[in-house]
């Protein structure tokens, strides 16, 4: 029998999910609420939340990425982007929805999602706008891809890199183990995403005209700006490939660019500050502290033995079960704070087993980062598009986004299960 504790962060972990599902109510003001409700009951300290729970490397990574795409953004060299997209899918939004999705996917994989869905969201506002077409199944495609895409490697999701520091799985071994699968569900994914808009995507002729007839070039606004922006996003990209070796946490990167950025920039402090999404960046730390209860009083631990337990030592199914739970799980609990309970849960079964462990970490990695994509707030690319849509007056609905996405992330998970299947058994 669990204790009140138990079951209590358990329905307040419930209650505070159902009003942010409910979207009548900031999702910001409802996942910091439920966080202190965790607090003022006592099912953890505010110690333990700062110390164990509030991932801050997630915190400064995107706080940090966010200063230096707003410093970006005022060179004018998203509108230019945007008018050169157009131009190539000469202004057809099937065509420029698989575009956008295409490259969302593959700069994830070589960035990081959560930076990347900072430079393309811009850029999708501004073609949306100017070709005057629903911007809602642009977002939810490049949330989508932005996923999959981050999974094919060590550096594109925080689960990858949280289970890469555990393990000592280094660049090459990731992309060899997850970047075929990533592909594959790429191309599935953007096909039926295609299928699913093929309707809902039209516009005016005259639009597409002329946008047509712009020039790419004369939206530049600042080439000085531009080209200092430039050679700092290289940098700070540069950094976040060589990582490992440099041994600097993502954080530090980024929040080192964003200084660089402003010094050479000369940009105001107080203006730039002013553009960051701070209702993003606290809805994810009422989010870890929200977790942080469920992990404080046993919950999220009680799932993972519970994974473990049911399969009995045998390999493959615990392989396909770490798998299953991790995907329903991450589309429900932020996968972040899930994965960090799982690592040392697995790396205890590990030593108690003496089993292969890799397989357990590749099913690892696919359900957090693909079961990300099942849910809004799922993974940390998704809260920032939403939180980006939503400051530009587009508003992307919890349930909107349920119908589309999840059962996608069900399919991208039952290619998963044949793929570790077949090549690890």
């Amino acid at each position: 029998m669990q204790d009140s504790a138990f079951w209590g962060s358990v329905i307040v972990f419930l209650l505070t999910y159902v009003l942010i599902i409910w979207d009548k109510l900031p999702r910001m003001v409802v996942a910091m609420g439920g966080g202190i409700v965790m607090l003022l009951l006592g099912f953890l300290t505010q110690e333990t939340a700062l110390k164990d729970d509030i991932d801050f490397n997630t915190i400064g990574l995107l706080t940090g990425m966010m200063i230096l795409v707003t410093i970006i953004r005022r060179t004018g060299v998203f509108e230019a982007l945007a008018i050169w997209s157009a131009s190539i899918t000469r202004g057809e939004p099937l065509r420029l929805l698989a575009l956008l999705s295409f490259i969302t996917a593959i700069v994830s994989a070589f960035l990081d999602n959560v930076t990347t869905v900072l430079l393309i969201v811009p850029v999708t506002l501004t073609l949306t706008k100017m070709l005057q077409v629903n911007p809602v199944p642009f977002l939810i495609s490049e949330i989508v891809a932005s996923n999959i895409g981050g999974t094919a490697t060590l550096i594109g999701d925080p689960p990858n890199i949280m289970i890469g520091s555990a393990t000592g799985l280094d660049f090459n071994s990731f992309i060899i183990n997850l970047a075929p699968i990533s592909i594959i569900i790429l191309a599935v994914t953007i096909a039926l995403l295609l299928l699913i808009y093929r309707k809902d995507l039209q516009i005016d002729e005259k639009n597409r005209e002329a946008i047509l007839q712009l020039n790419c070039k004369e939206e530049i606004r600042d080439w000085q700006l531009l080209k200092k922006s430039l050679a700092v996003l290289a940098l700070t990209i540069v950094a976040f490939v060589l990582h490992g070796y440099l041994q600097l946490e993502s954080a530090t990167i980024a929040l080192s660019g964003a200084v660089l950025l402003m010094l050479v920039s000369r940009a105001a402090p107080e203006e730039v500050l002013t553009e960051v999404e701070w209702p993003t960046i606290f809805f994810f730390v009422g989010l870890f502290v929200l977790v942080g209860g469920l992990k404080a009083t046993g919950v999220i631990g009680e799932l993972a033995q519970w994974s473990l337990g049911v399969t009995k030592g045998d390999l493959q199914q615990t392989s396909v079960l770490v798998l299953w739970v991790s995907a329903i799980a991450s589309a429900f609990i932020d996968n972040i704070p899930f994965v960090a309970t799982m690592i040392p849960m697995l790396q205890e079964m590990g030593q108690l087993s003496g089993m292969n462990m890799e397989p357990l970490w590749w099913s690892l990695a696919l359900g957090a980062c693909l079961g990300g994509n099942g849910t809004l707030i799922g993974a940390s690319a998704n809260v920032i598009v939403a939180g980006i849509a939503e400051k530009n007056g587009v508003r992307l609905y919890f349930i909107q986004y349920l119908k589309i996405a999840f059962p996608l992330m069900i399919i991208s998970i039952i290619f998963c299960h044949m793929y570790v299947i077949l090549r690890y058994f």
